[in-house]
């Protein structure tokens, strides 16, 4: 390695060193304790947004992007609809940044459905559905998204993130205690906090930590959830589901899969990570998934047991005092369950084109961590500096794949993460690993 080369990387070290410290310094200051204050001497961070702790750490990150000479790859404007490809600035890109897995958000049916519910009711229900917002179609997507599931009954949200928040922060209380996989959402994590219960994290897919932690502190507590994703978005693998359902019925404990990401994507038909393995869905006790991905529109949704929906559609804060969601979002995940059920041929396509990927990252010597090689493939790089690099080059070359770094993900599993669609081709896969090849 040349002296000029030892310099630079060195240098590039340096500078992320003393930037982690910036960054953990304005952490730590934000959780010191409120000391009492003279109405005299209140300093400025209390009430000036350019000193809130976000902020600052928000200039800390541009700081270091600008010193590292690093292009932000943050809210690039997409012209058109976002599939397999994408046009931004006016140029036609190989796209793996968005999560139109079957490729149905822009689809002609789909389009034509939502604007059959526009001009039937509007672009707004303009309330909240218990009060004045109810139109026929929200039960109409409810009662399908819980056909799906074999269950009882679904209740659809105005936003996926809040579905989270709002059912667990309202079914549990500071007298409970909510269990989560240590790679959960941030909307679990939120709705664990907001809920007031005791959270634990265990290791990822780690049953055994799972039982031990059961084991340990199962009897302290009243109600007790175990929550975990059907499909990670992070490292495209998923959990062993039956030893959950031994799990919490082992030790009188609810179960939440959060199908975000799995819902569509899993199984033969896409009916998720019960139909991976072969479980009724009411071996489960909250299915929770979104409609923004595979279902090609916005918002989210619960199904389950009859109690429980009914009991979230009266009283869940997120639902009973935000407007009903709108009637075209819903007429678009209705079009897109039934292109589902009509075309199985997407999810088989997806699977394949995704299998290819894998295997050919893998040939190529990429490291794709866990990934079950289904619509999630990380490439890990390991440098956050490194990986921002290589993706804004992979941009230059047509390529649109986002980096996930520090502190997203540890600094040592800096990565891009690569969503699949159905629509993706061989040679575009092709052409992607063999770039990322020479880049890396």
């Amino acid at each position: 390695m040349s002296a000029k080369k030892l310099t630079t990387d060195l240098k590039q070290k340096l500078i992320q060193q003393s930037l982690r410290r910036k960054y953990e310094k304005v952490d730590r200051e934000a959780d010191e304790p409120l000391k009492p204050l003279r109405q005299s001497n209140i300093p400025k961070k209390f009430y000036r947004f350019d000193q809130h702790p976000g902020y600052r750490q928000m200039q800390i990150i541009d700081q270091g992007a600008s010193m590292l000479d690093l292009e932000s790859p943050f809210f690039r404007v997409h012209d058109d609809i976002a599939g397999a490809t994408t046009n931004i600035d006016g140029r036609e890109m190989i796209n793996f940044a968005s999560y139109n897995y079957l490729g149905l958000s822009g689809h002609e049916k789909v389009n034509q459905a939502a604007i059959e519910a526009i001009q039937r009711y509007g672009t707004s229900v303009s309330a909240s559905r218990i009060m004045a917002g109810e139109r026929p179609i929200h039960a109409q997507l409810e009662s399908a998204i819980a056909t799906s599931y074999g269950v009882d009954d679904a209740v659809v949200y105005v936003s996926g993130h809040a579905t989270n928040v709002s059912t667990i922060g309202y079914l549990f209380s500071d007298k409970d205690l909510i269990i989560h996989d240590e790679y959960a959402h941030n909307s679990t994590i939120v709705g664990a906090q907001l809920s007031g219960a005791k959270r634990l994290s265990f290791s990822h897919n780690d049953m055994p930590a799972l039982e031990q932690l059961l084991e340990q502190h199962r009897h302290l507590f009243e109600r007790v959830v175990i929550i975990v994703e059907g499909l990670y978005g992070m490292d495209g693998d998923y959990p062993d589901l039956p030893r959950l359902i031994e799990l919490k019925k082992q030790f009188h404990c609810f179960l939440m899969v959060d199908e975000a990401h799995s819902f569509g994507v899993l199984g033969k038909t896409g009916k998720g990570l019960k139909e991976i393995y072969g479980i009724p869905g009411p071996e489960v006790d909250i299915w929770m998934g979104t409609l923004s991905k595979s279902l090609s529109g916005c918002g989210g949704f619960i199904a389950g047991e009859s109690a429980l929906i009914d009991n979230l559609r009266y009283l869940s804060p997120g639902f009973l005092y935000s407007a009903g969601l709108p009637a075209p979002t819903a007429a678009a995940a209705i079009a897109s369950l039934e292109i589902m059920a009509t075309e199985p041929e997407r999810i088989t396509q997806l699977h394949n084109i995704s299998t290819y990927f894998l295997a050919q990252a893998q040939l190529a010597g990429l490291n794709t961590g866990v990934s079950k090689g289904i619509a999630i493939i990380p490439v890990i790089i390991g440098s956050s500096v490194k990986t921002t690099r290589i993706a804004a080059k992979l941009f230059r070359e047509g390529i649109n794949v986002q980096s996930i770094v520090y502190p997203g993900v540890p600094e040592n599993s800096a990565r891009l993460r690569f969503f699949i669609s159905c629509d993706h081709t061989k040679k575009q896969v092709d052409t992607t690993i063999d770039i990322l090849k020479q880049l890396l």
